[in-house]
């Protein structure tokens, strides 16, 4: 290829490559395979090789890849200081913010704010001359920071030249502050590979981003999932800005990554319903968040309340309680599932983990044990994620019984004594009685949950309480209990045995799908209820189903239709149903929607006014359609409310339709009409 031609194919596979960037790690909505992605990035790595007098080393995507490694990090001064926030932990201490800024400005009107994701990262600074990447540095003592530039530009999302194209005028000189993190399940697959490497696994995806980050080696920082996104500005010649969010805008015309949930606030109470909204949203974020942050959003103000010491006066970090503390773990039991599962629970010195009192963390199985080397008094670190049992991260320090093996899953049934076994290829420890006690007990709680025959007023104790008298010893003896069975139990007078009657009573016309959940078949949980519903109708259509009818449904593959045939052929439950239908027990039936009706997939977002977005879920699915909790380009709408959060900035992105609740119903209207 002659040096002209060279050129400009180097110039095309640049831009090329620039633009998919952007769809990959920006809009989450890629064009190309990572195959045919890869073949670009290669054909440009040899052509600059070829050609080396045309290499852009400040912004190729080829400077990507890592450089060889230096002997040490140089240090290198911020233009403006990176200063830290002041912390508020409680709303009163927001409250008291807001009151000390109108005191300082003197005013009684309301302060606008912007509200941010304090993200649970590693702050960078990111100095760009005349658009281009010129260094990138760690925070450091907040006036000097190390360089790490090689190891920034690996990071994908980061821009190595702004966009210029319909975005505010690039700046002659300009600091970009940035938040360095890595996503949550990102995390996990990055902590499989280390221990399947024979590495030892990150305590957290905040350490794994801060020793990405601080690799000597440049080509090992590529290999880990590092994101940014950007939320503020240095030093800055050549521009300003009226408002941070205006800033915010200018920073995302030019490129770069910014939060999704950002949002602008009228007042002090707008950035405490935000506050509690992240708390809310907090574990189903795809990153690690531990509190949030509000800004006065005027730029003059801004200037106005300048700094004290190392803070800022118009900011404030409002964080969130801690989810992870240490403690001790002072026994270990285990606990029998209702499919025979041996579980192990840490019972622990009870400790505050995110504002919730915590004594038991589980500890998953044996092989988690045996990873974590867990003993009976170890001091470990325990995270609570949602509302789940706590989990164990790691043991802290060096245990006094690091030299002892670790604590092992007993071979016997700790219920009812029979063999406990572990099958190939599964990592569980299961009693293999099908009429072990706990296992007994386990699935006739399951039956009554609220997602099966929801039926009030029988909690776990009750039906323990009522299994070891002999009173029940499955699901269907719930509908052959007498007034006189229930008032010589514990805590169980007239008025409450005459609410239980009656709540069994009321449970006997269940829908089709929570019937189907109740009865506990493995592999067949709610969604799967639903679809076997609607697929087939009734109940005596789902029991004579074969497995090549029910391979049939895209969502049931061979080890869920396997397990579902062999549920129906097992006698016992035939028989437990026998009883359940001679009782009254009849499951509605469902409008079957194999062909026709609504078959779409939607998105809610936002507060709907005229229904929950739960019985809108139920809506679209009695009609056929599905129900995702992401935008994507399969995606067909996104039903709009009022406060909608990021899902419609991403569904204008991809171009998705965006409905409000009328049109909502116009849809859902005609395929009624439709399948009558």
């Amino acid at each position: 290829m002659e040096e002209k031609t060279a050129i400009k194919r180097i110039e095309k596979l640049r831009a090329l490559i620039d633009y998919h960037n952007k769809r990959y790690y920006q809009l989450d909505d890629p064009e190309i395979s990572d195959f045919e992605y890869d073949h670009l990035m290669r054909e440009l790595i040899a052509l600059e090789g070829r050609h080396a007098e045309h290499i852009d080393v400040s912004a190729s995507p080829t400077q990507r890849v890592g450089a060889a490694p230096l002997e040490k990090f140089d240090s290198i001064p911020h233009l403006s200081p990176m200063l830290s926030l002041a912390n508020a932990f409680f709303e009163e201490d927001i409250i008291s913010f807001d009151e000390r800024i109108k005191r300082l400005i003197d005013t009684q009107e309301n302060v606008s704010f912007v509200a941010e994701p304090k993200l649970d990262g590693i702050g960078v600074n990111l100095l760009y001359e005349k658009g281009i990447l010129k260094f990138g540095s760690t925070r450091g003592d907040g006036t000097i920071g190390e360089d790490i530039t090689q190891n920034l530009k690996t990071i994908h999302s980061i821009p190595l030249k702004m966009n210029s194209a319909g975005a505010p005028p690039i700046p002659d000189l300009i600091e970009i502050r940035g938040e360095v993190y890595i996503g949550t399940d990102a995390f996990k697959e990055l902590n499989r590979q280390r221990v399947t490497d024979g590495d030892n696994p990150f305590a957290n995806p905040r350490n794994a981003a801060a020793g990405s980050l601080r690799q000597l080696d440049s080509r090992i920082t590529a290999k880990r999932p590092l994101g940014i996104f950007c939320y503020a500005i240095g030093f800055a010649d050549g521009i300003s800005f009226r408002t941070h969010w205006d800033f915010l805008q200018g920073l995302a015309d030019w490129g770069f990554p910014v939060n999704p949930y950002i949002k602008k606030a009228k007042d002090i109470h707008d950035c405490i319903a935000y506050y509690r909204d992240m708390i809310a949203r907090r574990e189903t974020l795809p990153y690690e968040i531990d509190g949030t942050v509000i800004k006065i959003d005027s730029m003059d103000i801004q200037d106005r309340l300048g700094a004290v010491s190392r803070s800022p006066r118009w900011a404030i970090a409002c964080k969130f309680a801690a989810t992870q503390v240490t403690t001790i773990i002072e026994d270990i039991i285990i606990q029998v599932g209702r499919t025979g599962v041996l579980t192990p629970v840490a019972l622990m010195k009870p400790v505050h983990v995110g504002g919730v009192m915590v004594s038991r963390a589980t500890l998953h199985n044996q092989d988690e044990i045996d990873k974590k080397n867990i003993h009976i008094g170890d001091t470990v670190i325990v995270q609570r994620a949602g509302d789940v049992i706590p989990e164990i991260v790691k043991t802290v320090g060096t245990s006094a019984h690091e030299h002892e093996p670790p604590f092992r899953i007993p071979d016997t049934c700790p219920v009812c004594g029979s063999k406990v076994v572990r099958l190939e290829g599964e990592a569980a420890h299961r009693c293999i009685n099908i009429d072990c006690p706990a296992q007994i007990r386990e699935n006739i709680g399951h039956f009554v949950s609220r997602d099966g025959m929801d039926i009030d007023g029988l909690g776990e104790k009750l039906i323990s309480q009522m299994y070891e008298r002999g009173i029940i010893s499955d699901p269907a003896d719930l509908y052959y209990l007498t007034k006189g069975d229930l008032t010589g139990l514990e805590r169980m007078g007239d008025v409450s045995a005459r609410n239980l009657l009656s709540s069994l009573e009321e449970s006997k016309t269940p829908p089709l799908e929570k019937f189907i959940f109740s009865l506990g078949i493995r592999h067949t949980g709610e969604h799967v209820s639903k679809v076997l519903a609607r697929r087939f109708g009734t109940l005596d259509n789902i029991v004579n189903a074969n497995e090549g009818e029910l391979l049939s449904i895209k969502e049931i593959g061979p080890e869920i239709a396997g397990s579902i045939t062999t549920f129906f052929r097992e006698p016992s439950n035939l028989q437990t149903m026998k009883r359940l239908k001679k009782a009254g027990v009849k499951p509605v039936e469902s409008h079957i929607t194999s062909g026709g009706g609504l078959e779409k997939t939607f998105v809610l977002t936002g507060t709907l006014k005229k229904f929950s977005r739960h019985r809108a879920k139920e809506l679209i699915e009695s009609l056929g359609g599905n129900v995702s909790s992401s935008v994507t380009k399969k995606t067909d709408y996104v039903v709009c409310g009022a406060s909608p959060g990021s899902k419609l900035e991403k569904a204008r992105l991809l171009e998705i339709p965006v409905i409000d609740e009328e049109e909502f119903l116009k849809i859902t209207g005609q395929a009624m009409k439709g399948k009558e």
